[in-house]
């Protein structure tokens, strides 16, 4: 198979790197490298799902008027195991070190941290357990009894309509003092 000519280039000379033939080089070291983080991000989530499995026992408990708890895993760039709005699950740097993490107003702060399943699914019972808490002193508190302000005092209601009928016999009195001088 012979390699066609290039214009302008002699035989002896090395044939000049086309872009076609760089961008082919390109994809293919993208394909390679993307395979790699497709099979992280596949173990990554393959240990999230062992985790939310041994935290099956664990939700089979809460009560199904408690609607607190949305589990599942998010599968995004950084897969995520959620166990509420505010509280997720997230691998560490390497891939194997779970990271409990709960988003407040301050910031994000690690509640937990371990390579082992078990103690990352004490954390979750014990944050469960403490959102029940919350929840139930929201719903039972009653709210501080608020002391009633002082009424202002009554006033009667006769004086403005005595002062209303003088005044508007005055105001008649002086209109027909004024029709009869104009007759006059």
């Amino acid at each position: 198979m012979s390699e066609p000519e290039t214009s302008g280039t002699h035989p002896g000379q090395p044939r000049p790197v086309r872009l076609r033939d760089a961008l082919l080089r390109a994809r293919i070291e993208a394909a390679d490298r993307t395979g790699v983080v497709v099979d992280l991000r596949d173990a990554e989530v393959a240990r999230l799902e062992i985790l939310n499995d041994a935290l099956d026992p664990l939700f089979a408990q809460v009560p199904d008027q408690i609607d607190l708890f949305d589990r599942g895993i998010s599968q995004g760039d950084t897969p995520r195991l959620w166990i509420d709005v505010v509280a997720h699950i997230v691998m560490g740097r390497d891939k194997r070190m779970y990271r409990f993490v709960q988003d407040t107003r301050f910031g994000r702060i690690v509640l937990a941290e371990s390579h082992d399943t078990a103690m990352i699914v004490e954390a979750v019972t014990d944050y469960v357990a403490r959102r029940m808490i919350e929840r139930e002193r929201a719903m039972v508190i009653a709210p501080e009894p608020q002391v009633p302000a002082a009424a202002p005092p009554r006033r009667s209601r006769l004086w403005p309509f005595v002062f209303g009928f003088v005044l508007g016999a005055a105001a008649l009195f002086g209109l027909a003092v004024l029709a009869v001088l104009r007759n006059w």
